[in-house]
């Protein structure tokens, strides 16, 4: 292979060290990238390795997944049954990205995928999948330049840029004499340099008319053809690269033997054109009269495909509209079907370009959510509010949008939902109607509203007998239920639910059932109840398949682990939840994994991440900015940077204007009261423990995402730090026993170990919680109470670390040297096993108030 040595090598290299990985190939059309990939197939296949190779086509309307379809054939797996599918929500995709994985999860295997410039979208997310999941797997990939997509490729591949030859190198091609001749009308494309060779020898060149381009040579060649041959070879050009001859020959209406004519532009496959150029060059002959007409043929003999989208675009280059959108609708709902949802999006608009409807712009709109495109979602839910014509059409357009927590889907769903239901419809859609207002007023903040609309959406689904809707109607009652005071009513949602997850035989209805028995299962502390629950849930998510469910597996996994003292279980768990579902949805991934975060430092202090998300969090919805802001400041405090701390804590603003989310409202003032004692903010603090005081005898936990312990042991600190120690230590006894009954070990510490600060404070005994409560500590490797003992001058030390002095700062506090300072700083670290100051900060912040301190 000539010029290519230092490419060969490096692809040659990667095989023979068995490395895995994606190689992007690029460079113009004849550049050589085919035949690279050719040498690196038959080098693997020396090596014993196996190889399959998948097309993506020029044309439009191959089926979704085409060239992983080839690949997955090739190795003797059934396409259907890999991409098989039953989608509800748009991450349900990530379920077939997984299925392809798993059946090309072969040691050595390597594949080669031609052209991804022409790949549909949904094609290339399965390969930027396959890129990070397949690791001992070698896949080649080629394409054209410009192609935008490989940047979204290139952070996990390696890129091999292909140039023209030298004049030399064209030479050892095509003599010494024609070099100069060649170079200058080819710069060394490697195609066009051997496409005059060709004509040398067949004698179609010229030298006084020299070829200026490939189109040129093909042109030469086809006009040497029979008339027969002529025809079937144009028909196959408007079919594709690759063309079923069967079909070549039914619609040009020529024999097949004919092909023999044109060895020179159809490879040794006789079904293929030698290269896309050629194919092309071929197309560029007709006229636009001769395209039409075999436009017309091959549509004709098509017409009983299941091809759609290929009928589809043969019918719109004829010109035909009522076929052309009748197939294109059909090819529009194939490709929704197979989850290529960006290829449904197209199709259904280049239907409504045709004729546009209500229906068509309400399936682009569901096309358009399932493909993460809202913009496009709002605008064809819009368009067909304004094309329908009768209440049903009106509704269906209203349903086209999904409540989010955003706010500008909101901002249209809600007045076309509240005009739809001015409309007389059915009860099941009125249903459905009235589900989504109520998500959009959880949304919207209009909590007011939730329980008329959730209760009738709830009745009338109950009686219409219309699952769909009774499944809508649960899930919007289920969210206007929050707080302790929902959760008896939440446990017989979840229960009916599940029962018409079976009856529907619903994977995903038993996910979400079981999902919400266990969240009100930790929120009433029946902590091994909910630990029961979870057999049954993984179950749910393991037949729902897919990386979200095991999201919501593992997030409520972690919780239960973190609230039981298990903590290394539960942060390799939220570690590897928050891994998998950021790439997915960013925003639910960061909210979850925070919140552990802040359940974990309860007991061990603030870990790296912790601080990363307290620091860069992300910008959360705007249901949650007030509690983002409360619980940054709650793992700043932890981590000793108070000043950082009150700085989010003032951004949430007055405690009488706050408005917590629904769900997260008991937890949300749990945090107040550890943010407002830890800063001395007494005055708020007296503002705080009023509120939770309603909530006494319950446990702090918001959606199964972290548990914060029983209400009294927020409460006890609380009234500690106010200097009220009877009411402290009542309450703190309270959370004692609390705690222990929830099977929260390290709760039960915690409110020990303040109970002893409470006892002392009021002059009794507490000498016995403490040594009870140092060695659960212990036992439970609760690092932030570590209880090695320092001097008082070492305590004195760690507190001004704490307020984030420098050690320059605390020598001239306490009249000592920097040095001297400097060295109890080292003792704290080695006494307490720790390694940085603001691990000091968060020791701190766990310690009992003491007169010393102040």
């Amino acid at each position: 292979m000539v010029g290519r040595g230092r490419e060969l090598a490096l692809v040659r290299a990667r095989l023979e060290a068995e490395t895995g990985g994606l190689v992007l190939c690029g460079g113009e059309p004849g550049i050589g990238k085919t035949r690279l990939a050719q040498e690196l197939a038959g080098h693997a296949l020396a090596l014993g390795r196996e190889v399959v190779w998948g097309h993506c086509v020029e044309t439009e309307g191959a089926p979704a997944f085409w060239p992983w379809r080839q690949v997955l054939k090739a190795t003797g797996a059934d396409p259907d049954a890999v991409l098989a599918h039953d989608a509800e929500v748009p991450q349900d995709r990530f379920r077939v990205f997984d299925a392809i994985a798993t059946a090309l999860d072969r040691d050595g295997l390597v594949i080669v995928v031609e052209d991804v410039h022409w790949a549909d979208q949904a094609s290339l997310l399965v390969l930027a999948h396959l890129a990070t999941q397949l690791r001992s797997v070698l896949i080649f990939a080629t394409f054209r330049d410009p192609c935008p997509a490989v940047a979204d490729l290139m952070r996990s591949a390696v890129r091999i840029d292909l140039h023209g030859l030298s004049t030399d190198e064209v030479a050892e091609l095509v003599g010494a004499g024609r070099a100069a001749e060649v170079m200058s009308l080819t710069s060394g494309n490697p195609l066009f340099v051997t496409e005059i060779a060709r004509a040398v020898e067949d004698g179609t060149w010229r030298p006084d008319q020299p070829p200026r381009s490939v189109r040129d040579i093909v042109t030469a060649r086809l006009d040497r053809l029979s008339p027969p041959a002529r025809e079937l070879i144009k028909t196959a050009a408007l079919i594709g690269r690759d063309f079923d001859v069967d079909l070549a020959a039914a619609a040009s209406g020529q024999p097949l033997d004919v092909l023999d004519e044109a060895t020179t532009l159809i490879d040794a496959t006789g079904h293929r054109f030698v290269h896309a150029l050629t194919r092309d060059a071929v197309e560029a002959s007709l006229t636009t009269a001769e395209r039409r007409t075999i436009h017309r043929r091959i549509a004709e003999a098509m017409t009983g495909s299941t091809r759609y989208a290929d009928v589809a675009r043969h019918w719109i280059a004829c010109g035909a509209t009522e076929e052309a959108r009748a197939w294109t609708i059909r090819a529009a709902e194939d490709a929704v079907r197979r989850l290529a949802y960006e290829e449904g999006v197209r199709l259904y608009r280049m239907a409504a370009s045709i004729e546009d409807t209500c229906e068509v712009q309400v399936a682009l709109g569901r096309a358009a959510y399932f493909a993460g495109d809202l913009a496009g979602c709002v605008q064809a839910a819009q368009r067909a509010a304004e094309l329908a014509t009768t209440p049903e059409q009106i509704a269906e357009a209203a349903l086209v949008l999904e409540a989010a927590p955003g706010s500008g889907v909101n901002a249209v769903a809600t007045p076309l939902c509240d005009n739809a239901l001015r409309h007389e419809v059915s009860p099941a859609t009125r249903a459905r109607l009235l589900a989504q207002r109520s998500h959009l007023a959880f949304y919207r903040g209009e909590q007011h509203r939730l329980d008329e609309l959730s209760r009738e959406a709830l009745d009338l689904a109950r009686g219409s007998g219309d699952d769909r809707a009774l499944a809508e109607a649960l899930h919007a009652r289920q969210e206007a239920c929050p707080g302790p005071a929902g959760r008896a009513e939440r446990l017989g949602l979840a229960t009916e639910m599940i029962g018409l997850a079976h009856r529907t035989r619903s994977p995903r209805g038993a996910m979400w059932g079981s999902l919400w028995r266990i969240h009100a299962l930790i929120e009433s502390g029946e902590l091994a109840a909910a630990q029961e629950e979870l057999p049954a849930l993984a179950l749910a998510c393991d037949r729902v398949g897919g990386q979200v469910p095991l999201w919501h597996l593992e997030v409520v996994t972690a919780c239960l682990a973190q609230a039981q003292g298990r903590f290394a279980e539960a942060q390799e768990v939220g570690r590897r939840a928050y891994d998998r579902m950021r790439v997915i949805e960013p925003e639910p991934a960061s909210g979850a994994y925070f919140a552990l975060q802040c359940g974990l430092a309860c007991h061990l202090g603030v870990s790296a991440d912790g601080l990363a998300l307290a620091r860069h969090f992300h910008n959360p919805p705007p249901r949650f900015h007030l509690m983002s802001k409360v619980t940054r400041a709650y793992l700043l405090l932890c981590a000793g940077f108070r000043d950082e701390a009150a700085e989010w804590y003032r951004r949430a603003g007055p405690i009488t204007e706050w408005d917590l989310p629904a769900f997260f409202v008991v937890p949300g003032l749990v945090d107040a009261v550890l943010v407002t004692s830890g800063l001395g903010l007494l005055d708020d603090l007296a503002e705080v423990l009023p509120r939770l005081e309603a909530f006494r005898g319950e446990h702090a936990a918001g959606n199964g995402v972290a548990y914060m312990g029983p209400v009294s042991l927020a409460l006890g600190r609380g009234y500690l730090a106010l200097g009220r120690p009877a009411e402290a230590a009542a309450d703190l006894a309270s959370a004692v026993d609390e705690a222990a009954r929830a099977g929260a070990p390290a709760f039960a510490a915690e409110a020990r170990w303040h109970l002893a600060a409470a006892l002392r404070a009021l002059g009794k005994d507490a000498d016995a919680v403490q040594r009870a409560a140092d060695r659960a500590i212990r036992d439970l490797g609760m690092t932030a109470f570590t209880t090695t003992e320092l001097s008082s001058r070492e305590h004195e030390v760690a507190r001004l670390v704490a307020e984030g002095l420098t050690n320059r700062q605390i020598a001239h506090r306490l009249v000592i040297s920097e040095r001297t300072a400097q060295n109890h700083v080292q003792h704290i670290l080695t006494k307490l096993g720790f390694s940085t100051r603001s691990q000091i900060a968060a020791w701190m912040s766990t310690r009992p108030s003491t007169p010393a301190d102040g």
